[in-house]
């Protein structure tokens, strides 16, 4: 059975769901309130915020389309509360000011892949299927990972690997895809597989799971920019978060994780020069942590959603207005 034959309501199991609605729940009880979901996905999060939350408000974004009308069936209860967008969230202030709404009191990122994405083989973002090299979120738009690995110089190949995908055996991999690429362009999934396996030593093999998972998120964040959207867009959702607003981001691999720590423990500390007996106002912090460190999936929620195993969630509260 394809995605588009299930039960919408089956599509998607959300991480963390619970605690989720415990962190936002301060920010969205008062009539009035806007969360903005910046990773719509299969509207599994927004569903449950609509559902607990009668008085909130959801704005909802996703670059994928396939996405959006799919979650656009699932939400259609609260058509009257939900509007639904396509954008790459880190265009949220357009997004916003275009709606009219200038402060949010509830935002949430669910970062990475969607179910949908993984589940649907032609999107090829799972290295266990074969399957297209595309890896686009918004398949409107941008060149996929096949014309990523057949076209960029091999030094850019190299430093993709090593710094997305954190891969140690990058220059092995890349010297085979060039030599192979040569003699045919790289257009499935399972090629790319079989030689990651085959460049990579057998102490290499042996530890981290399937040895093509590394390569594979390389690669899928160079083709949809993630890290950047990521920069941008973190930032902007806390500028436009209203004090007394809080925001929850899930992330997956640590590259993301690493960017919400240093962007929460920043705003969470005083900005004064040492020494000034009374902090002014403008050195403040403006923001306060609500999760002490990355918080996990408990083992039960694990079991029932295994997607849920990475999944590392920060929360902070924004408690001042920027001077």
């Amino acid at each position: 059975m394809t995605t588009n034959e299930r039960p919408v309501g089956e599509l998607h199991n959300p991480v963390m769901l619970r605690r989720t609605l415990d962190l936002l729940a301060p920010a969205l009880a008062e009539p009035g309130a806007t969360v903005l979901d910046c990773t719509l996905g299969l509207g599994g999060h927004s569903q449950a915020l609509l559902s607990t939350f009668p008085a909130a408000r959801l704005i909802g974004l996703d670059r994928d389309t396939a996405a959006l009308e799919l979650a656009g069936e699932r939400l259609a209860p609260y058509a009257d509360r939900a509007t639904l967008v396509h954008a790459v969230y880190d265009e949220l202030p357009e997004v916003l000011e275009r709606l009219g709404v200038p402060r949010i009191q509830g935002v949430l990122f669910d970062l990475g892949v969607s179910s949908l994405q993984l589940d649907e083989a032609e999107r090829g973002f799972a290295y266990a299927q074969d399957a297209p090299l595309d890896m686009r979120m918004d398949q409107t738009t941008g060149p996929g990972a096949a014309e990523v690995l057949n076209t960029y110089a091999p030094g850019d190949l190299v430093r993709i690997l090593r710094t997305y995908g954190e891969e140690k055996q990058a220059r092995r991999i890349v010297e085979a895809i060039v030599r192979e690429r040569e003699k045919e362009p790289f257009t499935r999934s399972a090629r790319l597989v079989e030689l990651i396996r085959d460049a990579l030593p057998q102490a290499a093999k042996r530890t981290g799971g399937n040895p093509a998972k590394r390569t594979f998120q390389a690669l899928r964040i160079e083709v949809n920019g993630e890290l950047a959207v990521l920069e941008r867009a973190l930032p902007a959702a806390l500028e436009a978060l209203a004090v007394g607003g809080r925001m929850v981001v899930m992330s997956y691999h640590s590259l993301e994780d690493r960017l919400v720590k240093q962007l929460f423990v920043a705003g969470a500390a005083n900005t004064a020069p040492p020494g000034l007996p009374v902090v002014p106002e403008q050195y403040q912090p403006r923001l306060r942590l609500l999760t002490r460190g990355a918080e996990q999936a408990t083992d039960e929620e694990i079991a029932e959603n295994r997607r849920a195993a990475p999944a590392r969630l920060r929360a902070v509260q924004r408690i001042r207005e920027a001077t």
